[in-house]
């Protein structure tokens, strides 16, 4: 039996896999299971990872999905608390694991997800998106539906009772949290397990995600819609949002056409995904689409925590690292 089981989902994530993986050896929780689920990889992603103890799990990239691929790596965790990471985070402390775990000692919670930040490669509005979505105060008593499979914990009792849905295109942590909220169930949000998210798409490809996303939250929330007006609210709203916090960081003229860009892809694969009946007007909406707001903080700071900052270099080499 292992204390936890982490699953980790990748295809051609070789410049990424291999710190996470170091990052998971430095934790203070020690009798963890890695799980590899890689769905095609054809650089050295599953070299790397034979490099550390790890179970590599296959799944053809035509059978993938978000969520088959979570459900493979769920069947095959031989712990009560199961982990999901991106192959493309890594944890800032060593009490990574334990402080997202803990919240699952209360029965009444079902799922914990961690912060997440970028790094210097991260483009600037989607380091507002995680400020948005992933604030600096913990909340251990979250009753919406929101949390991200990035970084998360799940009991695996409640993942026997309840897979994610394999049929949808993302958001299948969205939809698994919604039916373990409508089971009597809580969320808990630990600002202190913070991770890494390394993010650097190309337009095409933030259009694709939230397009994909979108679709995924027509089939979770049925009834509801994002208008052309919404669009046009919310893409104005957060290039001005944006730019104000730009302004700010001293870092405006850097940014002042990647910010629309970017803003523009999010709201335009959102809108493009769309097809639903009635304007969102709710907590989850807020969350998901609303800018930042004006108060400030420093977002790229790492929250304060018990444990000891990670220190990449020292731990493994560039070779073992990026492959």
């Amino acid at each position: 039996m292992y204390d936890c089981s982490v699953v980790i989902r990748c295809c051609n994530e070789e410049k990424h896999i291999g710190r996470l993986l170091t990052g998971i050896k430095e934790q203070t929780v020690r009798n963890v299971q890695v799980i590899i689920v890689d769905s095609g990889s054809t650089d050295h992603t599953l070299e790397i990872a034979s490099k550390h103890p790890t179970e590599i799990l296959s799944i053809r990239p035509k059978e993938f999905s978000f969520g088959r691929s979570l459900n493979l790596g769920c069947r095959n965790a031989r712990s009560p608390f199961i982990v999901m990471a991106s192959a493309h985070v890594y944890p800032v402390y060593n009490t990574w694991l334990e402080m997202l775990l803990a919240p699952l000692s209360q029965k009444e919670i079902a799922l914990a997800y961690g912060k997440q930040r970028g790094d210097e490669t991260t483009q600037y509005s989607e380091r507002q998106v995680f400020a948005k979505w992933f604030p600096e105060q913990s909340n251990r008593n979250q009753e919406h539906p929101f949390c991200n499979n990035a970084n998360a914990a799940i009991r695996r009792e409640l993942w026997e009772k309840m897979p994610y849905d394999e049929t949808l295109t993302g958001l299948e942590d969205l939809d698994w949290a919604q039916r373990a909220i409508r089971s009597g169930y809580r969320l808990a949000y630990r600002a202190e397990a913070e991770v890494i998210h390394i993010h650097n798409e190309t337009p095409s490809r933030i259009y694709n995600r939230y397009r994909r996303e979108a679709i995924a939250f027509k089939r979770i929330f049925p009834n509801e819609r994002f208008r052309f007006g919404s669009f046009l609210n919310l893409l104005s709203r957060n290039i001005l949002s944006d730019y104000y916090h730009a302004s700010h960081d001293h870092c405006l003229r850097k940014n002042v056409l990647l910010i629309p860009l970017f803003r523009l892809m999010q709201f335009w694969g959102t809108y493009r995904g769309s097809v639903q009946s009635r304007p969102l007007d709710n907590k989850l909406r807020q969350t998901f689409y609303y800018p930042r707001g004006l108060k400030r903080q420093d977002h790229d700071v790492p929250t304060l925590s018990n444990g000891s900052p990670i220190d990449y270099a020292s731990k493994t080499s560039e070779e073992e690292i990026v492959g």
